[in-house]
């Protein structure tokens, strides 16, 4: 299956971390599955209107975390599980971007877990 990637500049994240998530997203569930190839980086900024630095920072990040690997005959390509940081550390890291994110609203504690709880509660099937 094609990799589809969308964003949206309207939503307050920056584009390069909306790229970046959306194909750890795939990748996670298996829509990308291992060896699948990503588009070239030139290719992938064209599409999505964005420039080719930011697509490039997007497989940079993503190949420094072990979702992916790039070798220059096969091009930007998924990486083995063994080789991907595993649900504990994806969980950390999400953990982390939120904890910024309350910090710039200058919410406390509470009321981060509370948000937690409710988007949780919103979100199961």
């Amino acid at each position: 299956m094609p990799l589809r990637v969308v964003v949206d500049a309207d939503n307050g994240i920056a584009p390069w971390r909306q790229v970046h998530d959306q194909i750890v997203l795939a990748i996670s569930t298996g829509t990308l599955p291992v060896d699948a190839r990503l588009p070239p980086i030139r290719q992938l900024a064209r599409d999505l209107g964005l420039a080719s630095g930011t697509v490039a920072r997007v497989y940079r990040e993503l190949e420094a975390a072990g979702w992916v690997t790039t070798a220059r005959a096969r091009g930007t390509v998924v990486a083995g599980a063994t080789e991907r940081p595993d649900r504990a550390a994806l969980l950390r890291t999400a953990a982390a971007d939120y904890a910024r994110r309350v910090r710039e609203l200058d919410a406390d504690a509470a009321e981060a877990v509370e948000a937690v709880r409710t988007a949780l509660a919103e979100t199961q099937p």
